[in-house]
């Protein structure tokens, strides 16, 4: 698969359907229809509008849409404003003019796994308030010369470094899912090679870490498969339509593909009723069906070389789980890390890294005291609710900031190993 047509191929389909559901929306809306009413036609219109609205969302990146937020009695203007920008991802920060700054200064790790960084708007929003607010902003491959080479799991774990540099040391750094394992060899690579440079505290949020403590059917996929495998059958080369002509990528319509196809019944049955509202008039610009969808559906690509050693070096070899992962020849010891307080945080239901999996990293902190260490298992909890749902809302997030709070001037994590224990034992273990 790994040529200009397959993935040509993959966006001609999209096209397609876009042009089919703009057609079939236009061509049913013809005053003249309306002399004789038929259903037909309500649900011909219906079609094409929902249509032509989830395959354009596939190619558009999503507006963060977080312009103003009220305190008090008063409504404060947002700014986005790009503090570093780097060829693959910028460091951006929510800037709030004329608001007094917050003492918590966050820093969210946004993943690179198919979705884009505005994934995470909710949990900014809930942040605004009470934090000055920065986070990763991952480009989408697609549009990336060649020219701007390569990009891995050790180029992330690089960026990560330049951006915790950027910030401070005064900074509180919250990664979310896939970067988690990646934001800990960046701490401890700052640990070993500039000190200074650290944060304050580490809050890891269901991330793989090891893999195999707690094996799901995403963890069972990577083991299974084989590297030749996936880059047969995975990876294309951008075609000549967007700036990154040529580039190796994992695609992002593909990946969606793959999103979907985990529980098709429910996404048929919602884009069904969606259709229905949309006849009887019952649907609306932004109601819980667009909402959800114009962000599920934005998909971005994602270079070859980062998703081929993310599942062979973090899945598969588990470089961070054994603690011998390499970032350009030397050794990442996470025992480096001797005075980051880590926190992590899982969901007990959590089916895409499950209870276990980020808790492993508390172990590979062999130089880091008990003192210093956290950890939390949100009862009920999914993975989206873990960072962004009721559970982040009303249980995590309190305690995230808690946490922040009780180690803004290096102090010790109240109650950190009686946390600890109760998590280990809530975590099942693999049986391996």
């Amino acid at each position: 698969m790994k040529y200009m047509a397959t993935y040509d191929l993959m966006e001609t389909v999209r096209n397609t359907n876009e042009w089919l559901g703009a057609t079939a929306r236009a061509m049913a809306s013809y005053p003249a229809l309306a002399m004789w009413p038929n259903p037909a036609m309500e649900m011909m219109r219906a079609w094409g509008e929902v249509t032509e609205r989830s395959f354009a969302r596939m190619v558009a990146k999503p507006d963060w849409g977080i312009d103003t937020f009220s305190e008090g009695k008063r409504d404060h203007l947002v700014e986005i404003e790009t503090v570093l920008s780097k060829p693959f991802g910028d460091l951006i920060h929510f800037a709030i003019p004329g608001r007094k700054p917050r003492d918590r200064r966050v820093l969210l790790v946004a993943p690179m796994s198919g979705h884009y960084a505005t994934l995470l708007r909710k949990t900014v929003r809930s942040l605004l308030t009470d934090c000055d607010v920065y986070i990763t902003d991952w480009h989408n491959a697609r549009d990336i010369p060649v020219s701007a080479g390569k990009f891995d799991v050790e180029d992330y774990t690089l960026y990560l470094s330049e951006f915790m540099r950027e910030l401070g040391p005064d900074i509180h750094v919250i990664a979310v899912c896939q970067p988690v394992p990646l934001a800990l060899a960046a701490t401890a690579d700052l640990a070993a090679q500039d000190p200074d440079a650290q944060p304050r505290s580490l809050t890891l949020i269901g991330g793989p870490v090891d893999p195999e403590a707690n094996p799901t059917e995403v963890t069972d996929f990577g083991r299974t498969v084989t590297m030749g495998q996936l880059e047969e059958t995975m990876i294309q080369q951008v075609g000549f339509k967007y700036p990154g002509v040529g580039r190796m990528v994992y695609p992002g319509l593909l990946q969606l593909a793959s999103f979907i196809s985990m529980n098709i019944e429910s996404h048929t049955a919602a884009f069904q009723n969606q259709i229905l509202a949309q006849a009887k008039g019952e649907a609306s610009e932004n109601d819980k069906h667009n909402t959800f969808y114009d962000e599920y559906l934005a998909v971005m690509d994602m270079t070859a070389e980062f998703y081929l050693s993310t599942v062979e070096r973090i899945f598969k070899n588990r470089e961070i789980a054994t603690n011998s992962f390499t970032v350009e020849g030397r050794k990442i010891d996470l025992g480096k890390i001797t005075n980051v307080a880590v926190k992590i945080v899982e969901g007990e239901e959590d089916d895409i890294s499950a209870p276990g999996q980020c808790l492993a990293a508390l172990d590979l902190l062999t130089g880091l005291d008990d003192s210093k260490k956290a950890a939390h298992i949100e009862p009920g909890a999914g993975h989206y609710g873990i960072f962004a749902g009721r559970s982040w809302r009303n249980n995590i997030r309190p305690l995230v900031l808690d946490f922040i709070d009780a180690n803004a001037d290096g102090k010790p994590v109240a109650k950190g190993p009686a946390s600890v224990k109760a998590a280990k034992k809530a975590a099942p273990r693999s049986a391996a």
